[in-house]
């Protein structure tokens, strides 16, 4: 199938599963794109139409046509923000004064709804209830970020739209992407680094939305390093509100159901990737987390010594080959491998503003390795493994050798 014939699969898919929470009825004669009528107005969708949906390519997009029987409105992302500020503590402490929460609140009643996104919204809550979730949350902490003196209420209103609408080609493209467990195969790493530009166009399609809100969604997985994507932009050439985005979805992540110890984990992960996220932005989520409390009773997968990796990591990041000059490659080669050097020694500036570099590491006494100490290192250790794991899929991504060229040996035992 060509890649718009899968989005309007998995899509379909989806709309069908809705079918088993509520009626979906055709509120608009479907055609195909030969002006052949697929189905009539006033149908109920059911599973015995969707393989005749998907013999066809449709002349509009399939939920401009649609409407479910208890679709998503203002009053239903009210309620689902309320929600999250009572059952996760963070996003309490987020709203803890009465302003703020009633601009946060007004801000999710008060996001522009096109019946097509609100139909793609019902989907998501019944039958991508991860998606969902995650949205209403990236929505609230993006209108948080974004709430200054300086910023018109009209543009804090952009930036919950974005936080809302950003993941929304998720939903057109294989689920079991969504699933952490599963290991991604050359065509779905693909679809994955293309959804932000789905969600571009799906948002696209609705004059509600400013031109900045959907460049921000295509930004959202953008980082300052330019190690992000699907652009690989970095700085000043993302814009202010794609900032906002790249960090809220981040924030919203992990707060995922299941995760253990989440604010420790994101107080971890940010101070680590200060090079990646805007830095006043994400101090001041920092400022709001309780890592200490919100690890206690649990031991987050400790490490038995996870020192003694972080010594490891250190010693592969200094050994990074191009950077000694170890391997003779050509200027152009020089040029685009340069960036992981610059890298390797950002990661490591990182891992001396949180005090585990070797030389402070060796200060560290086997009494002050207490049990929240301890957890707080294994997750600086698992978050500069990822790191270092990035670096290396960079480097060859970078290197692009000929097919029957091969890595120089030293490269190759770096990577």
């Amino acid at each position: 199938m060509t890649d718009s014939q899968n989005e309007q699969h998995y899509f379909t898919r989806a709309v069908v599963e809705l079918g088993d929470h509520q009626d979906v009825v055709v509120t608009q004669a479907i055609f195909n794109t030969q002006g052949t009528k697929i189905l009539e107005r006033g149908n109920t969708l059911h599973q015995e139409l969707y393989q005749r949906l998907l013999q066809h390519k449709l002349s509009a997009p399939l939920e401009n046509s649609l409407r479910g029987s208890k679709s998503v409105s203002a009053e239903t992302l009210k309620r689902s923000a309320e929600e999250v500020m009572l059952d996760i503590p963070f996003f309490g402490r987020m709203a803890a004064d009465d302003k703020t929460r009633k601009l946060l609140l007004d801000m999710m009643e008060t996001v522009p709804l096109p019946d097509p996104m609100a139909f793609q919204l019902t989907v998501a809550r019944d039958a991508r209830p991860e998606i969902y979730q995650h949205l209403v949350r990236t929505a609230l902490v993006a209108a948080w970020l974004a709430r200054t003196p300086v910023i018109s209420r009209y543009d804090v209103q952009m930036a919950t739209a974005g936080g809302l609408l950003h993941d929304i080609g998720m939903l057109h493209i294989d689920p079991l992407l969504l699933r952490p467990e599963h290991v991604l195969n050359r065509e779905q790493r693909r679809q994955l680094y293309s959804h932000p530009l789905l969600s571009t166009m799906l948002l696209e399609r609705h004059h509600q939305y400013s031109k900045d809100v959907v460049r921000a969604v295509g930004e959202h997985h953008e980082c300052l390093d330019g190690s992000g994507y699907p652009r690989n932009l970095g700085g000043d050439a993302i814009s202010l509100l794609g900032k906002i985005l790249s960090l809220a979805q981040v924030v919203a992540a992990m707060f995922a159901p299941g995760r253990n110890a989440p604010e420790m984990r994101l107080s971890v992960l940010l101070r680590m990737n200060t090079h990646r996220y805007d830095k006043a932005m994400s101090m001041q989520v920092v400022a709001l987390l309780k890592p200490q409390r919100d690890a206690m009773g649990t031991d987050a997968g400790r490490m038995a010594d996870p020192v003694a990796v972080l010594r490891e990591i250190d010693r592969l990041l200094c050994l990074w080959p191009l950077a000694a000059g170890q391997v003779a490659i050509s200027l152009a080669r020089q040029e685009t491998l340069g960036h992981i050097g610059r890298h390797a020694g950002q990661i490591r500036r990182s891992l001396a503003g949180v005090g585990a570099v070797p030389e402070q590491l060796d200060q560290l006494g086997d009494e002050a390795l207490d049990d929240t100490v301890l957890t707080e290192l294994t997750l600086l250790t698992q978050e500069a493994a990822w790191q270092l794991r990035t670096l290396g899929r960079q480097a060859r991504r970078r290197w692009k050798a000929n097919q029957d060229e091969p890595f120089p040996s030293t490269l190759k035992k770096w990577l």
